[in-house]
Formats: structure tokens, sequence, C-alpha cells
């Protein structure tokens, strides 16, 4: 059976009291709110946008799904899990600073900042795997605590997996530290040595100590490097690559199992909203601006992670004419795709349904 993906065209210039009430109608279509009850914490699963990020969900987009949660579930919040690498999302106080400095403060939303796994990241509870790839998940204590969750997505590349969309917010993103570790574990970077002019850059963002200089050439130490990807993308000379010996097949098929732990522990109480709008080659972890790879699409959702993860990627091919997001790091994004489908995540056949 196809599953639905509801679909509201907006741009950026729409501006944002319009982007809200499109957001609003769009998760009105899934029927979340319809599926809470008071008592329940409703987790509203967001990336807050790395220190210099400009490209993250804005809140005032946002105030129209906000009201309506609230409406049917008082006890919302906001939240996300810290980082694996160093940086201002690697601990609580400085991530929820980080949210409020994005807006994401009580007098904008009124809706208070959690981050799901504790101070440090420590804050994890163990889930047994189901599908083959992972044998136990370590996700976050304070997203199995709630009852329910929104997955709010702002889609874009990604260095690893290709696409960045729900699944990798699911998977990746309500995994503890530990959790995130066990996902990249699989994926570790190799220099071309010919192509390394020992810039630096590389050493200086290296949270782990994994990269050293030898005979004038950075190299990558595998028992320290916890496959984070930082070092890819900060190379500015394309020396650093990912191994191409199913790494990243292995990579996504993880992120897609832990992706269905959390879709399993929230069952019906769960929806995706997808935001295509400022659609870039790498995620929202980069702490920069970055333009648009596609001109902006608008928002999709659905209660089918995978259903709604191919929606995004057809709409961006449909505009685009080609695929932007293979030109960013040729990578085959679509295994997590057909791995989720595979383990009953959801399905890649769906039914476009556009709002007026």
């Amino acid at each position: 059976m196809k599953s639905r993906v509801y679909f509201a065209a907006a741009r950026c210039e729409d501006g944002p009291s319009v982007l809200a009430e499109k957001a609003r109608a769009v998760l009105q279509a899934t029927g979340f709110a319809a599926r809470l009850e008071a008592e329940d914490f409703a987790a509203l699963k967001i990336h807050f946008g790395e220190k210099g990020n400009t490209g993250h969900i804005k809140p005032a987009w946002l105030a129209g799904v906000v009201e309506d949660v609230r409406a049917a579930a008082p006890r919302l919040f906001l939240t996300d899990t810290n980082t694996l690498y160093v940086g201002s999302r690697s601990n609580s106080v400085e991530h929820i600073r980080l949210a409020w400095a994005h807006g994401f403060r009580p007098d904008i939303l009124d809706v208070p900042v959690i981050i799901a796994d504790g101070l440090i990241g420590n804050d994890r509870r163990e889930v047994q795997g189901e599908a083959g790839r992972v044998a136990s998940a370590r996700l976050a204590s304070g997203i199995l605590g709630a009852d329910a969750m929104l997955a709010l997505t702002h889609v874009t590349g990604h260095v690893q997996t290709g696409i960045g969309a729900a699944i990798k917010n699911l998977g990746m993103g309500c995994a503890s530290r530990a959790g995130k570790l066990d996902q990249h574990s699989v994926a570790h970077p190799r220099v071309q040595t010919k192509a390394c002019l020992d810039c630096g850059l590389c050493y200086e963002h290296c949270a782990h100590a994994a990269i050293s200089r030898v005979e004038g050439r950075a190299c990558i130490d595998d028992a320290r490097c916890v496959g984070c990807g930082e070092c890819l993308v900060v190379c500015k000379h394309g020396a650093i690559k990912v191994r191409w010996d199913g790494d990243i097949r292995r990579i996504q098929e993880k992120v897609a199992e832990y992706a269905l732990l959390v879709k399993k522990h929230f069952g019906p109480k769960l929806a995706c909203l997808s935001f295509l709008l400022q659609i870039s080659k790498d995620c929202d972890c980069m702490a920069r601006s970055q333009a648009g790879i596609v001109e902006d699409i608008g928002i999709c959702g659905s209660t089918d992670p995978v259903a709604v993860d191919r929606a995004s990627a057809d709409l961006v091919l449909e505009r685009a004419g080609a695929d932007p997001f293979r030109r960013g790091y040729d990578i085959d994004w679509s295994f997590q795709l057909s791995h989720g489908q595979a383990i009953g995540l959801g399905t890649n056949e769906y039914r476009r349904i556009e709002l007026s």
C-alpha cells in the first residue's frame, strides 16, 4: 500500500507567517495532533543549526505547528542530541545557548529546549536491535522518555549519507554520542597523499587527535578515528575521501535501523515534517552560510519516514533536472531508503497529495 505524503509548495520569500501556515496545514493533514493525549510528552525533534549556520529551520516557521501541538499536548518540548564532534553543540549548556541564539527562546515559541542525551551526551538507554546491522542501539534517554515525536527536518545533502532528511534526523539525531559513534565507526576516511598540501586544517578540526603529519602529509590513525567526517568537509583540496568498500552503505543501513527503533517506540504518535527550503550541499552542522543547490520547493509531511524522504528526493530531482546530492559527494543515498523499506521502517511507494 502506498503511503501518503502531503506537500505544500513554498519559498523562503513567502515570509515567516505564510510558511508557518503552510507548515501547519501539512501537519494537520497527517493527523498527528489528533493522535496526541493531554498528558503526553511531545518531542519536537529538530536541528538547531551550528553556530554561523543560516540554513536551519527558523522558529517563526513553526508558530502554527507549535500552536496545534500545544493545544493537544501541552507538555511539548524542542529537542536534539549532542554532537560527536567537539563544538557548540557537544554539551547541553552551549547547545541550549546556541538554540537561544538562533531564536528558539521561550519568549518567541514558549517551548522549552531539552537536550535529550544530557549534559555531555551520556544519558542513554540500550535498545536491542532488530534488523541485522545494529545489535544494541544507544538512544538518548530524553527521546525514549517522550510519548510522541514530530521530526522537524531541514532536507540537505550530507558528506556521509548523501542526503540528510527524516531518516537521518530520527536515526543519527536521536542517538546518544555513543550511538552516533556506533553508526559512524564503519566509515573511516583516508588521505590521498598526492593531493594533500599539508595546509593543517584537518589537524586543527579533528577533535580526536586522529590526524598527524607524516613526511609532510596528513595521515589518519584508524585506531583514533571515530568516523565523524569533519575532515572531509574542511579539506579544501579534496585530499580526504571516504573508503568506498561498503562503508557508505553500512552507515546508511545503521542509521535506518536506529530510525526504526525510534519509530517503533512512538508507534502512531510519530510524524515527519520536512522543509525543502535553502537546500544545501552540506547539513546544518556546517558553521557557515551555504549556497542552495536547487531552488526552494516546499514542505512535505507524512507518518512514514521512508516515503517522506523518497518524496523529498524526488521533488529535488524533478526541480534540478539532475541529482544535486550526487554532485556534492558522489554518494548513493538510496541505501537508507531501500534498507528502510526492507526492515519495515516505511515504503518507497507513496502518493503525493498537494495542498493548496
